[in-house]
C-alpha cells in the first residue's frame, strides 16, 4: 500500500459531527490500493484490567476519483468521545494507521497513538436551515424579468426587448413585474427566488451600491417590495437578496466624501486607500473589486463599517422578512466580519440562509460559524464539460463529482447551491450550441443531485445568450416564442424531486456505471431507490448493466439495454 496516499485528519471534511449524536469519519487511500478498511474505536477513558476497550467496524468505500478511494463510517459514540484508528488490508499486507503514523499491529497500551474527537458538542454541529434541502431556486435579474410599472422606468428606458442587452441599457424591469408573473414560477414548481441586487445603484446590474438601505427607484418602493415578499410567501416561495459587502459603488456617499475631502474625509478609513490624492487612472490607487474603479473595496475591519453593514444585514430581515442573503465576492471579506454577520442575521431569523459566492475550495467558510453554503461551481463546470462541451467523458465526470462530494461534510453538501448558469456566464442553451436535448440532460443532472438547485430566469423556456451582457436578455413572455416542451421537462423533474425526496437530499448518491458518454447513478434510502441513466453522446449506446428486478420507469425512455443519443431513463423501486 502506498502510505503517502493514505490520509485522514480529525476535523474538517474527514471527521465531523453530522448531528447531535452521530460522527462521520472518512479515510482516503490510493485508488485501487486497498481491499478493506476496519475502523478501530473506543472511548478514551474506557479501561478495564484487560486494557483499553475498543470495537472494530468495517468501513464502506463511498467513491473513487482520479487518484483516490474514499472510505466512510457513521458512528454514535455512547459518551460522545472517541479515539480511533484504521486497519487497512491489501492482499496479505496489513497496516494500522493512527495519528502517530503506521504500525504493523494496533498499539493498545496508550490511547495517545490514536486520532481524537474530544467531545461531540451540539453547538459545533453544522446546521444549515432545514427548508433549504427541499428548495429549488429561481434566479431573477430584476431589470430584465418583467416591467409591471412603467411609471418608475429609468430615464431613457427602451421598449421591452427592443434591442439586445448592453452594459448600459435599461428596459424597466421591476418588482411589480415579478408579482404579475408569480403564477409562472408556481406553475414551474420553484420554491425560492434569488434576486440579484435591488439596492440603489447607478448601473443596470446594481452591484455598485449607492445606498444599502434604499431600494433602487426603478424597481419600485419599499411597500411594493413588502408586497412582493408577501406574495412569494403566500405561494410557498422563499426570498433571498444579493448583498455586496466586499465593495460599494463609486457614488456611495462615504466614498464621494473621500473624493471631495481626500485625507480630511471622516470616511477615509472606510476604504483601503493607499495614497492621496485619490486617482482612478490608469489604475485606481485604492483597493477595488478586481481593478474596477467604480467599485472601491470596503474596509470591514473598521468598526464603523462593520456596524453599518451589520445594520443592513438585520434591517432587510427584520423589516421585510426576507429568508436569506447571497454574499457577493465573499472570499475577499475577512472571516471575522462573516462570523459577526452570521450572528446578526441568525439573531433575527434563526433559519435564514446565508450563501457565499466562492468559486474555489470553501472549507474555511463552512465550519458552521460563517456560511450555510457556497455556490457549487465545481458541479457547474464539470456538468457543462461533460454534457454541453463534451470535453470530458462520463468516467471523468463521475470522478470529479466524487471529489466534490468528499470535499465537504455531508450536511454541507445537502445545502450546496447548485447552478448551471447565471448572470455571470453564458446561458445553458448557448453552452449546448442550442442542442435542447443536451440541455435537458444538464437539468436532469442538477435536479437529481445533492444540494439545492437554481434555475436562471428564462432558461426554462429556452432563452439563449453569450457572456455578460448577452446572458441578461429581457425575459420572453410571448408563449409562441417560449420552448414549452423544455418548460414541461424541467417542470416534470421538479415534480419528481418534490414527490420523491430521495432525489433531493434524503438519498445517498452512488455512481454505478460511467463509460464514454453514458452515466448511471443511484439515489437511495433504506426505503426507496431511484436509478438515473443518461447518454450524453450523439449515438445510441449499449450499456452493460441490467435494471434490478422490481424497478419501474417513471420518466424518460424505457431502457432495454441501450439508450438513444441524448436521452435518459429514470427507474424507481419502493
Amino acid at each position: 500500500m502506498l502510505k503517502e496516499a493514505i490520509y485522514h485528519r480529525a476535523g474538517n471534511n474527514y471527521a465531523y459531527a453530522y448531528n447531535e449524536t452521530t460522527l462521520h469519519i472518512r479515510l482516503r487511500t490510493k485508488k485501487g490500493d486497498v481491499d478493506s478498511v476496519t475502523f478501530i474505536h473506543g472511548d478514551p477513558y474506557d479501561w478495564t484490567k484487560d486494557g483499553w476497550q475498543t470495537s472494530r467496524s468495517l468501513m464502506t468505500r463511498t467513491g473513487t476519483d482520479e487518484y483516490f478511494d474514499y472510505y466512510f463510517i457513521a458512528i454514535s459514540p455512547p459518551f460522545r468521545r472517541l479515539r480511533y484508528g484504521f486497519e487497512l488490508k491489501s492482499g496479505t499486507e496489513t497496516l494500522v494507521y493512527t495519528e502517530k503514523g503506521f504500525y504493523k499491529e494496533a498499539p493498545f497500551d496508550d490511547t495517545a497513538y490514536y486520532f481524537c474527537f474530544p467531545f461531540l458538542n451540539g453547538i459545533d454541529v453544522f446546521r444549515a436551515p432545514s427548508w433549504v434541502k427541499d428548495t429549488v431556486w429561481y434566479q431573477i435579474f430584476p431589470e430584465r424579468f418583467a416591467n409591471g410599472d412603467t411609471s418608475n422606468d429609468p430615464e431613457g428606458s427602451l421598449p421591452w426587448a427592443s434591442e439586445e442587452p448592453k452594459f448600459n441599457n435599461f428596459f424597466g424591469g421591476d418588482f411589480q413585474g415579478v408579482i404579475d408573473h408569480i403564477d409562472h414560477l408556481v406553475k414551474l414548481g420553484v420554491t425560492g427566488i434569488y434576486f440579484t441586487p435591488i439596492f440603489k445603484a447607478k448601473s443596470n446590474h446594481k452591484y455598485d451600491t449607492i445606498d444599502y438601505l434604499e431600494i433602487d427607484p426603478q424597481f419600485g418602493d419599499k411597500e411594493t417590495f413588502k408586497q412582493l415578499v408577501k406574495v412569494c410567501h403566500e405561494n410557498g416561495i422563499k426570498v433571498m437578496l444579493d448583498a455586496v459587502f466586499n465593495h460599494s459603488g463609486y457614488y456611495f456617499e462615504p466614498f464621494q466624501d473621500v473624493l471631495k475631502n481626500q485625507e480630511n474625509s471622516t470616511y477615509k478609513n472606510w476604504f483601503h486607500l493607499r495614497e492621496f490624492p485619490i486617482q482612478t487612472e490608469p489604475r485606481p490607487n485604492y483597493d477595488t473589486f478586481a481593478f474596477e474603479k467604480s467599485m472601491p473595496k470596503l474596509n470591514t475591519e473598521n468598526p464603523e463599517v462593520r456596524e453599518y453593514l451589520l445594520k443592513v444585514a438585520r434591517y432587510w430581515v427584520e423589516e421585510f422578512d426576507i429568508d436569506g442573503w447571497r454574499l457577493d465576492v465573499a472570499n475577499e471579506v475577512d472571516h471575522s466580519f462573516w462570523r459577526e454577520f452570521r450572528t446578526a442575521v441568525k439573531s433575527v431569523k434563526p433559519d435564514a440562509y446565508i450563501l457565499g459566492e466562492i468559486w474555489h475550495d470553501s472549507m474555511n467558510w463552512l465550519h458552521g460559524d460563517q456560511f450555510d453554503a457556497v455556490m457549487n461551481y465545481p458541479f457547474t463546470n464539470a456538468a457543462l464539460d461533460f454534457v454541453a462541451k463534451e470535453t470530458i467523458d462520463a468516467r471523468v465526470f463521475a470522478e470529479k463529482m466524487t471529489a466534490v462530494l468528499h470535499m465537504y461534510p455531508e450536511n454541507v453538501n445537502e445545502a450546496a447551491f447548485n447552478l448551471l448558469g447565471s448572470h455571470d456566464t453564458k446561458r445553458v442553451l448557448t453552452f449546448c450550441d442550442e442542442n435542447k436535448n443536451k440541455m435537458k440532460l444538464l437539468f436532469l443532472l442538477m435536479l437529481t443531485f445533492k444540494g439545492t438547485p437554481c434555475i436562471y430566469y428564462g432558461d426554462e423556456i429556452g432563452m439563449t445568450g453569450g457572456n455578460d451582457p448577452g446572458c441578461r436578455k429581457c425575459m420572453e413572455w410571448d408563449e409562441k416564442k417560449q420552448d414549452l416542451d423544455l418548460f414541461e421537462h424541467i417542470q416534470s423533474l421538479l415534480s419528481l424531486r418534490q414527490n420523491h425526496k430521495v432525489l433531493a437530499n434524503d438519498g445517498e448518491l452512488k455512481f454505478i456505471n460511467a463509460d464514454e458518454q453514458t452515466l448511471v447513478y443511484e439515489r437511495s434510502t433504506d426505503e426507496e431507490s431511484v436509478w438515473i441513466l443518461l447518454n450524453a453522446g450523439q449515438r445510441t449506446a449499449d450499456l452493460s448493466i441490467e435494471i434490478p428486478e422490481g424497478y419501474s420507469n417513471i420518466l424518460g425512455t424505457s431502457f432495454s439495454g441501450s439508450l438513444p443519443g441524448y436521452s435518459f431513463s429514470i427507474y424507481r423501486k419502493k
